[in-house]
Parts: structure tokens; sequence; C-alpha cells
């Protein structure tokens, strides 16, 4: 029986290290995991997503993308076919962004945003937090801020806020947590709604989504 090939795409600067939780049948799915690319200068979400799908093998597959993973997976599934479009902790169109960040749109203040913080964000963690969750954050960050250039990070920062799409795709598969701090629930529309996950949760509830994602592939 063929497998169905899963192609993941990781939040904004995060490592593909944040599905390592994600396990699905071996007989049933084949995943492959996505690594973010140095964007060109100038270069926009649609030139970019499509130097993404060079690096996708297989035939109508299904792609999952978490956060700005979600929103890129979108701009994906316009150039290629796709079986599934499955988005995690995202949006599936700027009206779903938060007041603040279209707040950030229109008077350009994220372009103001020192992205140095997010190159050393260890720095900024606050010296009160013991060891054992010092240790704990610390590996967050290295999973979800893997990718600190700063061409990168600026380029990233302006997609997100500056995305275009305004019609959502019905076809599309939204999963979103009650507590999603950066994309808050009262903001989105037509999910499946996760009570009490937050915007990492494909870290802390792997096992409700390697339950959830089969059915949710295969119906």
């Amino acid at each position: 029986m063929l497998r169905i090939p899963v192609y993941f795409v990781p939040g904004l600067g995060a490592s593909p290290a944040i599905f390592e939780n994600i396990q699905l049948n071996e007989k049933e799915f084949e995943l492959f995991f996505l690594e973010w690319k140095i964007p060109h200068k100038g270069e926009t979400l649609q030139e970019y997503a499509k130097r993404m799908t060079e690096d996708i093998k297989h035939k109508n597959p299904v792609l999952v993308g978490v956060s700005f993973g979600g929103i890129l997976v979108q701009e994906m599934n316009k150039i290629i076919s796709v079986r599934k479009t499955i988005i995690i902790s995202s949006v599936k169109s700027n009206k779903e962004l938060p007041i603040k960040m279209k707040f950030a749109k229109l008077t350009k203040i994220y372009k103001l945003f020192p992205t140095s913080i997010l190159q050393n964000i260890e720095k900024y963690i606050p010296e009160s937090i013991s060891e054992k969750h010092l240790k704990g954050r610390k590996e967050l960050y290295k999973m979800y801020l893997s990718v600190r250039d700063k061409l990168y990070l600026e380029w990233a920062l302006e997609q997100v806020i500056m995305w275009d799409r305004e019609t959502p795709d019905k076809n599309i598969i939204h999963i979103h947590g009650s507590n999603d701090e950066i994309f808050p629930i009262k903001y989105i529309q037509d999910c499946i709604v996760l009570e009490k996950g937050t915007h990492i949760m494909i870290i802390n509830r792997y096992k409700w989504l390697n339950e959830k994602l089969p059915e949710l592939i295969k119906n």
C-alpha cells in the first residue's frame, strides 16, 4: 500500500525539531520536514513559497504548517496540487490577525522592531527563573528560534504582518488552541479548537495531535 506523504513546515524561525514528538503510523504515512531557507533580497512570499515547493518530491502531498509555516503552506498549495492542507496555531487570512498586528501593518511600526532581541533571546530571560526552568526554556528557544539570520527574521516578520490574503480557503483544516497567545482565538473562525492549547501546542499537546491528525488527513 502506498503511504501518504506528509510535509511539515515549522513556525517562524523554528527548527523541524518542534515536530520530534509527532508520530503517525509508518505503514500509512511517510513524514518529511522542511527547513527554512534564507530569503533573497526583495523576495515575495509567493516567490519564496515556489522555492519551498522545490523540496517536495511527491504528487498530491499533505501539507502541515505551524504558525508562519501555516501561512506559507497556504501559499504553497496555490502552486502545487495537494491532498490536504492543515494549519496549526496559525491564521487563514489577514482578517484573523490580532489588532496589534493590523496596527503594525498600517503604521509600518514593525520595521522598528529590533530583531537583535530574537537573535539573542536567551539574554532576555529573567534571572528570577530557576535553573531547572531556565534550561527547559532555553531548549524551547533553540527549537523555536533556530534560524536567527537577520535578513530572514526581518523578512518573515514582515510577511506575517503584510500578508495580503483576505478570503480564507474553505478547504483549509485549521487546528487552534483556545489559549493561543500569538493569534488569540477570539479572532479565529471555522477551526477545530483544542481547549487550553497554546501557541506551542505542537510541542506540549502532541499526543492529541498524534491521535487526531490521521483521521483529518484520511477523511
